[in-house]
C-alpha cells in the first residue's frame, strides 16, 4: 500500500512537472511570436530558445525560431533549429520547405533539390529543382522545371533568366531570347542580363536589337570596358553605322595600340560591309607589323579584285599561297577565308 502511495505521489509530480514545462513553453511561444511580430527579432529568439528548454520536442518552437534566426542572418543557428524540427518531424511540409530553401540560399544545391524532392506542393519546389539542374549543369532536368517554375509565376526573373541560360546551354539561342526579355521587363536594373541580350543578338545578326541592350546595359550602370565596347563598335558596323563604329574601335585600338587580333577583326569588318579602303588600310598595317603574315597578305588580294584590280589582286593572293599553301581552298570562294 505503501508503495502504491509512493508511485502515485511520485506520478502525480512528474505530471505537474510537466504540465508546468507544456505552459511554460507554450507561454514563452507565444511571447516569441509577439516579439517576431513586432521584429525585434533578438527577443523573439530568446523566447522561443526559453520555449524550447522546457518542452525539447516542440517542433513549432524550433520552426520559429529558425525563421528569426533567418532574419538576423544567423544560417548557421537557423539550420540548426530547422535540422532538429526535421528529426523530430520528417514529414512536416513546412519544415521540409524551410530545409530547401535554406540549402537553397546557401547554394547547397544538391541538399535543396532533395528537399524539394520531398516537397511536392511547396510553392517554389519547381524553382528551386529547376535552378538545382542548371547548377549542376543537368540542362535536360533544368528545363522541364524552369519551365513548370516560370508557367506558375511569370514575375520571377531569376527563373527566367535561368531558363534562359538553359536554353544557350541546350544551343537554342533563339528559344532563350524571349526569356531573357521576361527576365528584364520583370527586373530592369539587371544591366548584365541586358548585355548578354545584346550579345545573343549579335549572334544571331541582329545587329540594331543588340545595339538597343548594349545601350539598355549602359543606361543600366553597366562598365563600358574595352570588351563591352569591341562589341558595340562592331554592332554599330555591321548594322550599317560605320563611322561612329569606326570612331568606336579607334578608341579601343588607342588603349590596345598594334593588337592584331582586333586589328584583323576590323580588317575584316570593313571587307564584310564592302568598305574596301578601310579594309585595306587595316590589312595593310597588319602586314607592317607581320611582314609573313600570309592570311592578311591574301585578304589584301581579294580587296584588290574587289575594287576592280584583279590582275593585282590575284597576283598577290598567289604570292599568299606560295607562303600558305592552305590559303589555296580560298580561292574558290572568293570571299574572305573563315577562321582565319
Amino acid at each position: 500500500m505503501k508503495n502504491l502511495l509512493l508511485t502515485s505521489g511520485l506520478y502525480f509530480i512528474s505530471f505537474s512537472v510537466f504540465s508546468q514545462n507544456a505552459d511554460s513553453a507554450s507561454y514563452y511561444f507565444t511571447k516569441g511570436k509577439e516579439e517576431r511580430d513586432a521584429r525585434r527579432f533578438a527577443v523573439a529568439e530568446k523566447n522561443f530558445s526559453k520555449s524550447i528548454e522546457y518542452r525539447q520536442d516542440y517542433v513549432d518552437a524550433y520552426i520559429e525560431n529558425g525563421k528569426v534566426n533567418l532574419e538576423m542572418h544567423k544560417i548557421y543557428d537557423a539550420q540548426k533549429n530547422f535540422t532538429k524540427a526535421y528529426e523530430l518531424q520528417p514529414g512536416n511540409p513546412e519544415v521540409i520547405k524551410q530545409m530547401a530553401e535554406l540549402y537553397f540560399n546557401n547554394r547547397q544545391f544538391q541538399k535543396a533539390m532533395e528537399f524539394a524532392r520531398k516537397c511536392s506542393t511547396c510553392p517554389d519546389a519547381d524553382r528551386i529543382l529547376g535552378m538545382g539542374y542548371y547548377q549542376t549543369e543537368d540542362y535536360g532536368n533544368a528545363l522541364i522545371y524552369l519551365q513548370k517554375a516560370v508557367a506558375k509565376n511569370d514575375k520571377d526573373a531569376e527563373s527566367a533568366y535561368t531558363l534562359g541560360r538553359t536554353f544557350l546551354e541546350l544551343e537554342n539561342e533563339k528559344a532563350a531570347i524571349p526569356n531573357y526579355q521576361k527576365a528584364i521587363a520583370t527586373d530592369p536594373s539587371r544591366n548584365a542580363w541586358m548585355y548578354e541580350l545584346g550579345l545573343i543578338l549579335y549572334s544571331q545578326g541582329d545587329y540594331k536589337n543588340a545595339l538597343k541592350y548594349f545601350n539598355m546595359a549602359v543606361d543600366a550602370g553597366y562598365n563600358k570596358s574595352n570588351d563591352f565596347n569591341e562589341n558595340y563598335g562592331f554592332a554599330q558596323i555591321y548594322s550599317g553605322d560605320s563611322e561612329n563604329g569606326t570612331k568606336t574601335l579607334t578608341e579601343v585600338l588607342n588603349k590596345k595600340p598594334n593588337n592584331k587580333e582586333l586589328l584583323n577583326n576590323i580588317a575584316n569588318a570593313m571587307y564584310e560591309t564592302k568598305r574596301y579602303d578601310e579594309a585595306l588600310s587595316y590589312f595593310s598595317k597588319l602586314l607592317e607589323l607581320n611582314p609573313k603574315d600570309a592570311s592578311s597578305l591574301f585578304m589584301a588580294g581579294m580587296v584588290f579584285q574587289k575594287k576592280g584590280e584583279k590582275e593585282k589582286g590575284q597576283k598577290i593572293c598567289d604570292r599568299a599561297i606560295e607562303m600558305d599553301p592552305s590559303l589555296a581552298r580560298n580561292r574558290q570562294k572568293k570571299d574572305i577565308p573563315m577562321g582565319l
